[in-house]
């Protein structure tokens, strides 16, 4: 798989060794060529499968990922539908690893808020089977968690060829399901965005979406105490929740009316040449290399909805 992606380069006219133009020119910057997208190479979200997390500072836009997850995100979306997350609070900020959210006392049977109709066991999603029909845009380099990475409905993703296992890791901004030591305990009444380096717990843990807007809103979040895991020690350092709703429940004048990038389009290929060959002013000496975690995937408003 590690030709793949030159295949696909080559395919599109593009190429992996010229970090300058052979005209001289410096590689051209991310922003020129996402601005050079066609409308076809991008997609909207969801609205089904989008979640809005608001918070008094601002609104945090999470994308499910149903095809990875469909337990989880399901009982995830009977929690939003009955209101679980309201009032609830960001409780425990852990510098380098995650902001995470839901109810604190979710654990104490006698102050835990009642999930109505939701299940409190699931089986675990950590991963699942592949396919050579599975979408997957193939990155070049190597990785140190996994033989292949990649893109798959433009979350970064993982997978195992020997055991035809795949799974999307844990990169910045990607959301996931807490539980305990039980596999089952997982039930989505508490979540996690990651916030720094956390590809330790790639495929332990069932990942339900991942952050489109907002991330700052997390990642700048005062941290907790790390003798604790990051958990705050007093309430009042807690972030309070005032609702989460699904994007479908929401009227569509209210809704963030947001588009993501094709991963497998020929602008993203472009995106991760120039990435891998940066090469101006500043940066005269090329990395050559890209990881996974180290390209976000781009998001603009829907020009039909830009003022």
């Amino acid at each position: 798989m590690r030709h793949a992606f030159p295949l696909l380069l080559a395919l599109l006219g593009l190429s992996l060794t010229a970090g300058v133009h052979a005209d001289g020119k410096d590689t051209p910057s991310i922003a020129s060529i996402v601005k050079a997208a066609k409308p076809s190479e991008w997609r909207s979200l969801d609205p089904a499968n989008t979640l809005y997390m608001d918070l008094p500072d601002g609104r945090v836009v999470i994308e499910l990922a149903p095809w990875w997850s469909p337990a989880h995100v399901a009982n995830l979306k009977t929690l939003v539908r009955e209101h679980y997350f309201d009032r609830t609070s960001v409780y425990r900020v852990q510098d380098n690893f995650v902001a995470q959210w839901g109810d604190p006392d979710s654990d104490n049977p006698k102050k835990a808020k009642s999930m109505g109709t939701a299940k409190t066991h699931l089986p675990p999603e950590y991963d699942r089977a592949y396919d050579a029909s599975m979408t997957f845009t193939p990155l070049p380099d190597g990785d140190v968690y996994a033989s292949q990475v990649g893109f798959s409905h433009g979350f970064p993703t993982a997978r195992d060829p020997k055991t035809h296992r795949t799974w999307i890791a844990h990169c910045y901004g990607t959301v996931g399901v807490a539980r305990d030591v039980d596999p089952t305990s997982g039930n989505g009444n508490t979540l996690y965005a990651v916030i720094g380096e956390a590809r330790r717990i790639d495929h332990n843990l069932a990942v339900a979406g991942r952050v489109i807007q907002g991330m700052p809103l997390l990642s700048s979040l005062p941290r907790g105490d790390d003798a604790n895991i990051g958990v705050y020690a007093k309430p009042s350092q807690r972030t309070p929740i005032l609702r989460v709703r699904l994007a479908a429940d929401v009227p569509v004048a209210q809704r963030e009316h947001l588009q993501v990038l094709r991963t497998d389009s020929p602008t993203f290929a472009r995106i991760v040449d120039a990435k891998r060959h940066r090469h101006d002013a500043f940066y005269r000496d090329p990395p050559g290399h890209l990881s996974l975690c180290g390209l976000e995937v781009p998001t603009r408003v829907d020009p039909a909805f830009a003022h």
